[in-house]
């Protein structure tokens, strides 16, 4: 049965993004259940931003090593509720679980707004919070899709949560000063709570999908069963999945080298903390803008006319550019500038090109070994990151030479992508991915 909407949309969809019938309607809640995802975390990044900055610059690195502790005790706890539950009860329960945490850091803030524990255990949680919830999300979407549809459609999908990052730092930065900004987490738990609808919804208007390899029917939503450490030792047994290992740790310590650099020339050039706040809002608005239009109209193109390889490089080409030219001149305009194009490069053409490396693996895979390396690698190299830009910092490098520290780490991230580009196109993944599970 076709399932598209009226012509004129389902017309303009067609062109623009090559969805096929049976599709509109799943790749629309896709989109919305992105868009609502986003929104809430955007909402509350630019408040994040700034107790991070309160918190002390100085204390960032303890604080992505609390992160990143947490996270190790977090993933095992949830490939065990995936390992047990379908798809259709744990994505709810997952997404539920931190709208309740919202609403338990609004009292703390009601009770005490300028709590120096309370405001690092919020950095901490955020930095949770955007991670799981977002690996949850694309986890689904490979499980959902297949590789071909993902390669036509997951640069649209992802322009849901770049429109989302566009209503969510709306909001922070024109409701922060009237409204005061604990009663963001209330408007970021209502976001949180749209998105389990349009999940729920998707769920019951699945795209169509070819018959597995032994003609057996789809079972997508049936619990993936395995051990709750699957996650990590399948990781361990496989080069793929190993080399996008490599790939996330690069991206996440060139991440942090950067971010490291804003929050010190940021914190030099503002003293007002609601002027700190509006920038990285600001930021976000820039961001947001350039990575929809991207999305909407040639990321897909660029993923099938050019391959995942040049997709998956396009970011360390920026981020090597980017960091030689803050190595000449760290400067505030500079900073924003390299912050607001490589967040849009990464958002429009690498991430959706790093989701489609996905689904070409198991479906236990999909959920379990994708969020230990969208969690607790990810995480892993932003600690890890820290304390050498921490030290780097203590043995008198300034910004500028720590720039160039990370120009080869750009380098060998590009060499990365291009491999994972390569293996992904073999189109023999999945069949070492099945044996070595076996």
């Amino acid at each position: 049965m076709d399932d598209r909407p009226p012509s004129r949309l389902a017309g303009l969809l067609e062109r623009a993004v090559d969805v096929r019938p049976g599709e509109v309607a799943a790749l629309l809640l896709s989109f919305a259940y992105f868009f609502c995802l986003l929104s809430s975390y955007y909402v509350l990044r630019p408040l994040r931003e700034e107790m991070g900055i309160a918190s002390g610059v100085e204390h960032l690195q303890w604080l992505f090593s609390g992160t990143f502790a947490i996270m190790l005790a977090a993933v095992p706890i949830f490939g065990w509720i995936v390992a047990r539950l379908p798809r259709r009860r744990f994505v709810p329960l997952v997404y539920r679980f931190f709208a309740l945490d919202m609403l338990i850091f609004f009292a703390l803030f009601s009770l005490d707004p300028h709590a120096v524990a309370v405001a690092r255990a919020f950095y901490v949680w955020v930095s949770l919070f955007n991670l799981f919830v977002v690996s949850v999300f694309w986890s689904v979407m490979a499980d959902l899709y297949s590789n071909e549809q993902g390669r036509r459609l997951f640069g649209f999908v992802a322009a849901g949560g770049s429109a989302g990052a566009l209503l969510g730092p709306s909001l922070t930065a024109s409701l922060a000063v009237p409204l005061g900004p604990i009663y963001l987490l209330l408007i970021a738990a209502v976001l949180l709570e749209l998105a389990v609808q349009c999940a729920l919804a998707l769920f019951r208007h699945a795209p169509p999908r070819p018959r597995a390899p032994d003609g057996s029917a789809d079972a997508r939503d049936a619990p993936v069963g395995g051990s709750l450490i699957a996650g990590f030792t399948t990781v361990l047994r496989s080069r793929y999945l190993g080399g996008i290992c490599l790939y996330m740790v690069l991206f996440t310590a060139t991440s942090t080298f950067l971010y490291f650099q804003q929050a010190n020339i940021v914190a030099d050039a503002f003293a007002d903390p609601a002027e700190r706040t509006r920038l990285f809002a600001l930021i976000d608005l820039a961001v947001g803008v350039l990575t929809l239009l991207t999305q909407i109209f040639a990321t897909g193109r660029v993923i099938r006319a050019l391959g995942v390889a040049f997709a998956l490089a396009t970011t360390p080409v920026l981020t090597a550019a980017g960091f030689v030219a803050l190595a000449a001149a760290p400067t505030l305009a500079l900073v924003v500038a390299f912050q607001a194009l490589r967040r849009a490069a990464n958002f429009a053409v690498s991430q959706p090109a790093r989701e489609v490396l996905f689904t070409v693996i198991g479906r236990e895979a999909k959920y379990k070994s994708k969020n230990f390396i969208d969690t607790a690698v990810y995480r892993g190299g932003d600690a890890a990151s820290g304390w050498v830009f921490a030290g780097l910092r203590s043995l008198g490098l300034d910004l500028a030479s720590i720039a160039l520290v990370a120009v080869p780490l750009a380098l060998i991230w590009l060499a990365t992508g291009l491999y994972l580009g390569r293996r992904e196109a073999g189109g023999a993944v999945r069949l070492e991915e099945d044996a070595r599970a076996r």
